[in-house]
């Protein structure tokens, strides 16, 4: 997946918050750079997990509250590289179970 390295994400966040720009990088302790580096590592295993938890919580919900969690799935599955094309294809069945089916289908890729 073409994500931005750890480094120049925390580097990009900085340089819009910090009055001294990017040079704010070297503020973070080796900790915290390790902290940062690891949930970038591992980002895709938190977006799949939690589209599980979403494919659930899809079977229950109504209303306002299934297309807020619409949207949510839609921005989770374009963060795994997901083509929009299949997103909309998806969103747009409005059905759960061809969600499972995809979560699925990352989770062997994985």
């Amino acid at each position: 997946m073409d994500r931005p390295s750890p480094d120049d994400t925390v580097a990009a966040w900085f340089g819009a918050f910090h009055p001294r720009g990017t040079h704010a990088v070297a503020e973070l302790s080796k900790y915290q750079q390790s902290i940062v580096k690891n949930y970038y590592a591992n980002l895709d295993t938190a977006l799949l997990q939690r589209l599980g938890e979403q494919v659930t919580d899809l079977f229950l919900a109504e209303g306002k509250k299934r297309e807020k969690l619409w949207t949510s799935i839609a921005g989770s599955l374009a963060k795994l590289g997901v083509p929009q094309s299949r997103i909309d294809t998806v969103r747009k069945s409005d059905d759960a179970r061809r969600l499972a089916t995809l979560v699925q289908e990352l989770l062997a890729k994985d």
